[in-house]
């Protein structure tokens, strides 16, 4: 059997790494759009910082700003660990309390160019 050479490992493992990203991108887009729905049937306005975070994944910001979809993915993660199992009652205050964590992120990340909100 032929051993893979370091090239090898390295390319496999960038290539799994996208994946991993790639599907995390879907995943919040599919979600971003869940809470922007969710605002327009209880007919409440959506707070700039969280239609901010929707905004940059359903415009797919994160194509031509590197480093900032590695950033949400690493605060999905850690909100995930810390953050309690939700309930049907608290799904909505969770997701929206994760869309001003994105938020903050790209903030803190410079990856916003509107720093005045």
């Amino acid at each position: 059997m032929k051993r893979r050479t370091v090239e090898e490992k390295y390319n496999e493992n960038v290539r799994r790494q996208r994946k991993i990203l790639e599907d995390f991108a879907e995943h919040e887009i599919e979600w971003a759009g869940h809470l922007m729905t969710l605002y327009r049937l209880r007919k409440k306005d959506m707070p700039d910082d969280e239609y901010r975070a929707c905004a940059f994944f359903l415009n797919k910001e994160f194509s031509y700003k590197p480093g900032s979809l590695t950033l949400c993915y690493e605060m999905y993660n850690r909100c995930n660990s810390e953050l309690p199992e939700f309930t049907k009652e608290q799904a909505f205050d969770l997701l929206r309390f994760r869309y001003k964590i994105y938020a903050k992120v790209l903030i803190t990340g410079g990856y916003d160019e509107r720093l005045d909100w």
